[in-house]
């Protein structure tokens, strides 16, 4: 790897490709960029990733699986093959992937550092994992667990034709969706929080630009016995002491979804009863922050070895 490592961004035209570009700035590396003209020219992309020691996907699903299949060629060809971090939900659950949550674990930060292909996360996910892995870990809550999981989300996270719908006038103040009960982050809230019952994810969007609720009811009396709110709060404490990003705060009676807008930052809190009956648990972040291009400069970091400047 050169001593100025090289970032192409695939898709830096969308959303996250912009949030990852601006934050790229903090880091000591050369962003590789096509002309725009040629951007979507397979000569052109292939070029940049043989040149690139990292390529970061802000595509679609379909189209990041065709990314690295040319990543992939790169290497049936003999030339040098660069690390992938994929903003989609294509490798979050896949085989021989990496997941880009450097707090899911104490052993994860290496595991992304040594890794050649890591999945970010998701905006939802990263709110739900955060709250619900560590009470596992602890033996606070089984993994049968029957978890119901609320979100709001700034419309930013939807994509162009969701934007284009809330900024018109009269765009809709509020909408639930996913009520198929299928929603694509399924599968990776159960398998990196350690579920082994599907959770109920009820997603809904806000007429506002960014920011971001993730709130999980919990009845007391479901989890192991004698655990307390107090428990709970000390579990997420420990596990998130040393990070920069996510921390623990004290319970408040009303939560505001876009106060985070333009942090990289995650709060947790416990609410609960004076009975010790019923416990809220919540994260708040910003979706384009730390649920998108915030959390990609993290793991950017750690497989380049860089740190800001």
């Amino acid at each position: 790897m050169s001593a100025e490592p090289v970032v192409f961004i695939d898709g830096e035209a969308g959303t996250t490709g912009l949030g990852i570009r601006e934050r790229l700035r903090a880091l000591p590396v050369r962003i590789h960029s096509i002309d725009p003209a040629r951007r979507k020219e397979t000569q052109a992309r292939a070029e940049a990733m043989a040149a690139a020691d990292l390529v970061v996907l802000c595509l679609p699903d379909a189209a990041s699986k065709e990314a690295v299949e040319m990543v992939e060629g790169l290497a049936a060809s003999g030339q040098r093959t660069p690390k992938i971090l994929d903003a989609s939900t294509a490798f979050r659950t896949a085989p021989g992937w990496v997941y880009g949550f450097p707090e899911l674990s104490e052993d994860q930060p290496e595991a992304i550092r040594q890794a050649s292909r890591v999945a970010n996360p998701g905006c939802y996910p990263t709110g739900a994992i955060a709250l619900l892995r560590p009470l596992i870990d602890a033996g606070l809550m089984k993994p049968d667990f029957p978890v119901t999981i609320n979100a709001v989300s700034g419309y930013t996270g939807g994509g162009r034709t969701m934007i284009e719908t809330q900024e018109k006038e009269g765009g809709p103040a509020f909408m639930l969706y996913g009520l198929g009960l299928a929603h694509k982050h399924l599968p990776e809230i159960r398998q990196h929080a350690l579920l082994e019952k599907r959770p109920i994810f009820v997603p809904s969007v806000g007429h506002f630009p960014r920011g971001m609720i993730v709130s999980i009811p919990v009845h007391m009396d479901l989890l192991v016995k004698g655990t307390t709110a107090a428990d709970l709060r000390r579990a997420l404490e420990e596990r998130y002491v040393t990070s920069s990003f996510v921390r623990v705060c004290k319970a408040e009676n009303t939560l505001v979804a876009d106060a985070l807008v333009g942090s990289d930052d995650m709060e947790l809190r416990v609410h609960a009863d004076e009975a010790n009956t019923h416990v809220v648990l919540t994260a708040r972040l910003d979706n384009l922050g730390k649920g998108a291009s915030g959390a990609a400069i993290q793991n950017i970091a750690l497989m380049l070895g860089v740190s800001p400047a």
